[in-house]
């Protein structure tokens, strides 16, 4: 009896998957259909006490829901902003972006993105700001690295415009990661230089690291990178930026330029020219 409902199970979870599936004919899956075979499949493996097996069809039925709820939050935000209650819109906007993160970051950073222009709209910074921070972390994950630069760009100018400067310095060096890892030095330096003008921000403890960071990047310096990427200004940022800091290798395969070493009495040089380099490869 017990391997005849697993084998019931197995065959809707087969016809399942089946849903899930496009074709040249079929352009968009079958999220109903797929989430009432895994249901079944669910109820075959509980009768066979299959308990963990059910968990699982359970959990897949939940999932593939989950866009079909999306989409009447997004529809439910859009009457909530036509009777006047657009904060009540934004929440939900968010509360809709942390369901579908764990399924689909593209469509989370979609939501969030929406319910900081509604929180913008209505002049509430602080709430706006907040959510794109975190869509900034969602496209660093992503690697979608042209639009992460977009998006810490306007952070960091909400943040200027409610006053809150640590928080700039913050963004000022996830920029610098996010356009280094983007191979775009001059723009790494100018997020830097910009930030000259922000209150505090010359010889703060973020300013001196981002330049250290900058000249041995520049100057493919291994050591001075790693000392900077691996100090605890930046291995406790975010996770998804410090993942970026401890990644970031030096321009060129990352070899380290020593100085020529001072020419003896006769002439001679010290060590051949083979022997430059004490590193082979990346650091971080």
């Amino acid at each position: 009896m017990a391997a005849q409902k697993i084998n019931e199970a197995h065959e809707h979870i087969a016809k399942a998957e089946k849903c899930l599936k496009t074709s040249l004919t079929k352009w968009k899956p079958d999220f109903d259909s797929a989430a009432s075979e895994y249901a079944k499949a669910a109820v075959c493996f509980k009768n066979a006490k299959q308990y963990e097996q059910a968990m699982e069809a359970y959990l897949k039925e939940e999932q593939k829901k989950m866009p079909e709820a999306i989409q009447y939050i997004e529809k439910a935000c859009m009457m909530y902003m036509e009777n006047g209650t657009p904060d009540t819109a934004a929440m939900a906007l968010d509360r809709a972006g942390k369901l579908i993160e764990p399924l689909n970051l593209e469509k989370a950073v979609d939501l969030y993105q929406k319910a900081a222009g509604v929180f913008e709209n209505e002049d509430r910074l602080r709430q706006a700001v907040e959510l794109l921070g975190k869509a900034s972390r969602l496209l660093v994950r992503l690697r979608r690295l042209d639009d992460a630069a977009v998006a810490l760009q306007k952070e960091k100018n909400m943040y200027k415009e409610i006053e809150n400067f640590p928080m700039c310095f913050k963004k000022t060096t996830a920029q610098v990661l996010v356009h280094l890892h983007r191979g775009d030095f001059v723009a790494a330096d100018k997020c830097v230089r910009e930030s000259y003008s922000l209150p505090g921000y010359s010889g703060s403890e973020d300013c001196v690291a981002m330049e250290t960071l900058l000249q041995g990047y520049d100057e493919q310096d291994e050591d001075q990178i790693h000392r900077v990427c691996n100090s605890p200004l930046l291995k406790y940022m975010d996770n998804d930026y410090a993942k970026l800091a401890i990644s970031l290798r030096v321009p060129g395969g990352g070899a380290k330029k020593k100085k020529a070493p001072a020419s003896s009495p006769g002439g001679a040089s010290g060590a051949p020219a083979e022997e430059e380099d004490d590193y082979e490869g990346g650091l971080c």
